[in-house]
């Protein structure tokens, strides 16, 4: 760990809240948006800690986690798009806490909450599997394919892994209308997975293989 690693870290961390705080409060007019609070809680409680625990044990896959500029064009249009998705998803679920939209009962958002933690945890055993993992598309010198666990059961577990996070955020935040515009994601990943799978297939060696030995990209016995 080096102190411009932690600083970034601590950087991006509070940045992110002050933004997505602000997202969400700003159009829900006040502070008293309990689903707002409930997101907040399971979205950045969990990130502190995982964060620290990367710091300490493997600060080289979390420099990798926070380099989030992609030098592919159609893959910076890809998370350009899902840029404009979280802040339209976002500012919708405020505007439906302070107009009183529909709000689904906060029974249903304390579930979707647990799907939410769920899928964290099948985050970080992604992350625990494959420490080649960046938020941008790239093959590093000496990365491997890996093919056991979850890489076992699809080819992209991390998206299918992010596919039940992002959808079940609108659910915690008690937004339908949110949630359809969250929508948008499964064919916003679709787009990003077969961009990608072309640059593995050329740069990657064994992944040519490995496509042929796992069968589904994303959802199993689906796609």
């Amino acid at each position: 760990m080096t102190k411009k690693l932690f600083v970034e870290a601590i950087t991006k961390f509070l940045l992110g809240v002050v933004i997505i705080g602000l997202l969400i409060f700003l159009p829900a007019g006040n502070l008293s948006f309990f689903n707002g609070w409930l997101f907040m809680g399971i979205m950045f409680v969990p990130m502190f800690f995982a964060g620290i625990v990367m710091m300490f044990k493997n600060p080289e896959l979390l420099k990798k986690r926070l380099d989030a500029k992609e030098k592919e064009s159609e893959q910076s249009f890809v998370v350009k798009l899902s840029g404009l998705m979280f802040i339209a998803g976002f500012i919708v679920a405020g505007l439906g806490y302070r107009f009183d939209w529909y709000i689904l009962p906060k029974v249903v958002s304390i579930g979707a909450s647990i799907v939410f933690l769920f899928a964290y945890v099948l985050y970080a055993e992604v992350l625990r599997e494959n420490t080649y993992l960046s938020r941008t598309i790239k093959v590093e010198e000496n990365q491997k394919v890996i093919n056991t666990g979850l890489y076992g059961v699809v080819r992209h577990p991390m998206y299918s892994v992010t596919l039940l996070l992002f959808l079940s955020i609108p659910i915690v935040l008690g937004s339908v209308y949110s949630f359809i515009i969250f929508h948008a994601y499964p064919f916003i990943i679709a787009k990003r997975i077969k961009n990608e799978e072309q640059l593995l297939e050329k740069e990657l060696n064994g992944y040519k293989e490995y496509k042929q030995k796992v069968k589904y990209r994303l959802i199993p016995f689906i796609w």
